[in-house]
């Protein structure tokens, strides 16, 4: 069974108790395919609502946790330079998100498909 990097988005949609994400993790958290990337965790806690610690924390800890490697920063960063080079920008912690899924062969699950060009997506 393949694994699943979760973007922010959901994770977010998840802790707001949004069914249509609550659906999409349930299973592959439960299978344990279910991972988020340490910049993830970051976005998360940047932000947090007050009130909302100790969901995160909860939910942070029941996903397997990607580490950025120094080869991911460097795929990333040349990622995010080509596309700069052709008009594009794209944020330095969607780059890295990308590349996490990349290089750990995981499927990446998103809203924003548009922020993910040239990744294999989840949904």
């Amino acid at each position: 069974m393949e694994t699943i990097l979760f973007d922010t988005d959901y994770i977010i949609d998840f802790l707001r108790g949004k069914s249509s994400s609550r659906d999409a993790i349930s299973e592959p958290l439960s299978q344990s395919r279910a991972y988020i990337c340490i910049l993830t965790v970051y976005e998360l806690y940047a932000g947090m609502r007050p009130g909302e610690k100790e969901a995160t924390e909860d939910c942070v800890n029941a996903f397997q946790i990607e580490p950025v490697t120094l080869e991911i920063a460097k795929k990333a960063g040349t990622m995010r330079f080509n596309y700069r080079q052709k008009g594009v920008t794209l944020s330095i912690v969607d780059c890295i998100i990308a590349e996490t899924a990349r290089a750990n062969n995981r499927l990446l699950a998103t809203m924003n498909k548009k922020h993910y060009p040239d990744v294999k997506f989840y949904l």
